[in-house]
């Protein structure tokens, strides 16, 4: 189940609002619970036996590591934590790719291929993974104590507003706010105002780029010309953002009503001047994972070789590429956007700054949109094709793929991406998502035009058979 589905809106949304908003407050985190082992189980009702299980299990391996008195019982217990998580992820979500280049070795040396059953990949399996993990490590590092009850823990983890696409929430910052939080009028409307925004962006503006997108980028080489490669990859890239924050919006939203704070997931990240500061305005919450738990303990910056800097940041965005999914593909992409933030590092930096902001954000622009090639496709012969397709300047659009709505929802997408460049557009921003204490006028605004965003969104998918979320396969 996503948010941008008919049942989800229609049913299970207004639903599980009713009973959270008439339920006393004692029975609230029981509600959303149940509410989001209800949300798992109707996407993958088979592994969310597992799910729990594992949840239970580590809860009692993390009480333990709190316990241990000594670095050595809190290590066994920590390495039995992460065996556990990180065993999971990697025998659903890496075991395939593992025995198909295993084959593809022994085929190519002719000997018999190794036997397997495709495993399926539990939806969220990577966003649990990483939630999983920051417990297990801010436990284990004294940042915060564990959570008393079981439930609570389960609440932690299986929270439906973020278990499917994040945002990944850090366990200490969420910590004090499952046993004990504010729920305010303001907030559920503002909570309602956001998750509606997020619903328009994702339905009204990812949906139709992205019709258009995977209709160019599937077209047989032969029948792609340049300008409609172009349009393609630049309707993906408009595509996954919208896609992709609309989901996170939607996520922070549910949760301000339930008076929760979750992590902000984008900061306009197609206005960044390098790339280097792409991540650290795009899905910020895994930038900000890798960074705490992968970056600093390998040394970060604070290593005396720069060849040891660069080393610690190709390793991180190999192993983000691969997060991403389990194909060569996406290892490339990692190691591309890795190799740009070494040459910020070593010169790129200092040559975007002195060429001026839009002349900078053209040029990370374009370098995104390249990278986003090897995100979309899934073998790296069909991104090199189309790369070279893009640069072939030969112009020969069929005319058949563009429409009125098309192109009116690209250039809304492009005007709400860079209006963040203008000072008025920052405002104007500030302004739509800020949060404040409403007049009784105010909050009526603010929810007649939730409703409105709700009720067009709503239509238009029950419309529209295109329904995709690319973060949902993570």
């Amino acid at each position: 189940m996503v948010f941008s589905s008919s049942f989800f809106l229609f049913f299970f949304f207004p639903a599980f609002l009713v009973g959270y908003i008439l339920l006393p407050k004692q029975f609230k985190n029981s509600w959303i619970l149940i509410s989001s082992l209800a949300f798992y189980y109707w996407g993958a009702p088979l592994f969310i036996y597992l799910l729990v299980s594992a949840t239970i299990i580590d809860f009692f391996l993390i009480n333990e590591i709190y316990k241990s008195k000594t670095v050595a019982r809190k290590k066994l217990f920590l390495v039995g934590s992460l065996t556990l998580n990180l065993g999971l992820l990697a025998y659903f979500k890496y075991a395939n790719f593992f025995i198909e280049n295993v084959n593809s070795v022994l085929g190519s040396i002719g000997v018999n291929e190794v036997s397997w059953i495709k495993i399926a990949l539990p939806i969220g399996i990577s966003f649990y993974t990483f939630e999983t993990l920051t417990y297990a490590i801010d436990v284990y590092r004294g940042v915060h104590a564990p959570l008393k009850r079981i439930h609570h823990y389960l609440l932690y983890i299986v929270c439906f507003p973020k278990l499917i696409a994040g945002p990944i929430v850090r366990f200490n910052v969420i910590a004090g706010q499952i046993p004990n939080r504010d729920e305010t009028t303001d907030n559920q409307i503002f909570g309602f105002y956001r998750f509606s925004i997020g619903l328009a962006k994702k339905v009204l503006i990812a949906n139709a780029l992205g019709e258009f997108a995977t209709t160019t980028m599937n077209l047989p080489f032969n029948q792609l010309d340049s300008f409609s490669a172009w349009l393609g990859i630049l309707a993906y890239t408009f595509q996954i953002y919208f896609d992709f924050s609309g989901y996170s919006d939607m996520a922070i939203g549910i949760g301000k009503i339930m008076g929760f704070s979750f992590s902000e997931n984008f900061d306009n990240p197609y206005n960044s001047r390098s790339i280097t500061e792409f991540w650290r305005r795009w899905h910020m919450t895994l930038g900000t994972w890798m960074k705490n738990y992968l970056y600093i303990p390998l040394g970060g910056n604070q290593v005396k070789s720069k060849s040891r800097v660069y080393f610690n940041l190709i390793l991180v965005f190999l192993l983000s590429g691969l997060w991403h999914g389990a194909s060569w593909n996406f290892i490339i992409w990692g190691a591309f956007h890795g190799l740009f933030l070494i040459l910020d590092r070593m010169f790129l930096a200092k040559v975007l700054k002195a060429i001026g902001t839009i002349p900078s954000v053209v040029f990370t622009f374009m370098v995104v949109m390249i990278g986003w090639v090897f995100f979309s496709l899934e073998n790296f012969s069909d991104a090199i094709n189309y790369i070279k397709i893009l640069f072939s300047f030969d112009f020969n659009l069929p005319k058949t793929l563009i429409n009125k709505e098309f192109v009116l929802t690209l250039i809304l997408a492009a005007f709400i991406s860079f209006i963040g460049l203008t000072r008025i557009g920052k405002q104007i921003q500030t302004t739509i998502y800020k949060e404040w204490n409403y007049s009784i006028s105010q909050a009526l605004l603010v929810l007649f035009c939730a409703v409105i965003l709700y009720g067009i969104s709503a239509s238009y998918i029950t419309a529209t058979g295109f329904n995709p979320f690319i973060y949902f396969r993570f």
